[in-house]
């Protein structure tokens, strides 16, 4: 594995937050993951992304792509797309993820100007009654 990028850049911003706002992604009509415990990703530089639990997504509807990519603050993205022959990549995960954002490990994040994602309410709700 190569190093991380934080050793060069120790300033650089990746904020990893849990949430409890139920998060739904779908294509079309078919619902792809559903989730209350989502990690939120801000990245300096990015706009904001959120991690699925694996659990929490319809795995057994991808197939693995044979593309990787590296990102130096995050580690080697592996690519999921839908088991139809010929759809485009949807999602990744960094399944050994740099030290400094272990958390994501395995979680699965969605192309969002493919996907339709949606954020509902907190789970339990948050009330001001």
């Amino acid at each position: 594995m190569e190093d991380s990028g934080f050793a060069a850049r120790p300033d650089y911003r990746v904020d990893i937050l849990a949430r409890r706002n139920r998060v739904m992604v779908s294509v079309g009509a078919e619902l792809l993951a559903d989730s209350a415990r989502t990690l939120l990703v801000d990245e300096q530089d990015h706009g904001l992304v959120f991690y699925f639990p694996p659990e929490d997504v319809r795995l057994e509807r991808f197939v693995a792509d044979d593309r990787t990519s590296r990102c130096p603050f995050k580690g080697t993205a592996t690519y999921r797309r839908l088991e139809r022959h010929g759809s485009e990549v949807l999602a990744w995960s960094y399944e050994d993820p740099y030290p400094e954002v272990a958390r994501l490990a395995g979680y699965v994040a969605f192309y969002q100007d493919v996907v339709d994602l949606r954020m509902g309410a907190a789970v339990p709700a948050v009330s001001g009654r």
